[in-house]
């Protein structure tokens, strides 16, 4: 049951990493096609920032295949923290190849500003990529708002606080690539008005600031995965009642848990056993209701230790 749940989950996340690198490279390769009809800088930024999130989307398809594999002798907490690493790749790739290339060609043409023509192209394709995007931002929104349902969240504190970095990652740029086709038509659309290449240079440097914000956020997300970051008190919470709600537990007096990857604890925790078991009985007890705690969707490793007379009972 545990295994179907996660196998699902982690399907619904690699469809909305392949929606999203499908989208991406039909767009990147229009706004490619228009930026060098047009001579835009904001198509220009606008298409290293489409070429930036389709490579982005092969290192989440990494993540997402890498961070399932089972775990083994060599790595008992499994691979879920790959997923971290190659989202942290991801994050990196929108920083240099999405911002820095939008900053410097925007500066550069602040310096040496170059005419722009046939400005309904860049509009068409505009109107394209906004379309594709949103359908790519749709699936994602949609997976991140069922998420934020199941731990009663808000939707954009679900993408924020979530373990799962490839749906942090893809909802994120999604969002990012919307907002800066708007900027990137504002740019285009003063510079046809204006005859000035200045709103579109400055449209460049804006959506290289947006991309630097957000791969910054997603770099830091994924810092503090690596690291070892907690749960939140509604998981804690939540957990703590799973425990307290087996039969065979009385009390719950230590609790820790981490996550090792997306969707993935670990747990320990001390308890007193209900009734009073021989002490050879006691150990087989408690393997098998780490067990039962492992078939948990969500429990990658389950460690139970026996709490002290003296210890205080958790209050949650």
């Amino acid at each position: 049951m545990a295994a179907s749940q996660k196998r699902q989950k982690s399907g619904s996340t690699l469809l909305t990493v392949i929606i999203a690198f499908v989208a991406n490279t039909l767009v990147a390769a229009a706004k490619s096609v228009a930026a060098a009809l047009t001579g835009s800088a904001s198509m220009t930024a606008e298409a290293a920032h489409s070429w930036a999130d389709t490579g982005n989307q092969v290192f989440l398809f990494m993540a997402e295949r890498r961070s399932q594999r089972p775990r083994d002798k060599d790595h008992p907490m499994g691979y879920g923290r790959e997923a971290y690493v190659w989202s942290m790749f991801a994050a990196f790739g929108l920083f240099t190849a999405g911002a820095v290339v939008s900053i410097m060609h925007g500066i550069q043409e602040l310096i040496t500003p170059e005419p722009a023509s046939d400005f309904m192209v860049a509009y068409v394709v505009l109107a394209l990529a906004f379309v594709l995007e949103g359908f790519s931002f749709v699936q994602a929104f949609r997976q991140t708002r069922k998420a934020a349902r199941e731990l009663e969240r808000h939707t954009l504190e679900q993408v924020l606080i979530s373990s799962d970095p490839t749906l942090r990652a893809v909802f994120a740029e999604d969002a990012a690539a919307l907002v800066g086709l708007v900027v990137a038509f504002a740019g285009v659309f003063l510079h046809q008005v204006t005859g000035s290449p200045v709103p579109d240079a400055v449209g460049s440097i804006v959506v290289g600031i947006l991309l630097a914000v957000v791969a910054v956020v997603l770099i830091d997300r994924n810092r503090r995965f690596l690291v070892g970051q907690g749960v939140t008190p509604d998981i804690e919470r939540s957990m703590a009642q799973r425990v307290l709600g087996h039969p065979d537990i009385a009390r719950l007096t230590y609790l820790h848990l981490e996550f090792v990857g997306p969707r993935k604890l670990y747990l320990v925790a001390a308890v007193d056993l209900v009734g009073d078991h021989p002490e050879h009985e006691v150990a087989v007890v408690l393997r098998r209701l780490e067990r039962e705690l492992e078939d948990h969707e969500t429990v990658e490793e389950a460690v139970l230790t026996l709490a002290t007379p003296d210890e205080a009972a958790l209050t949650l």
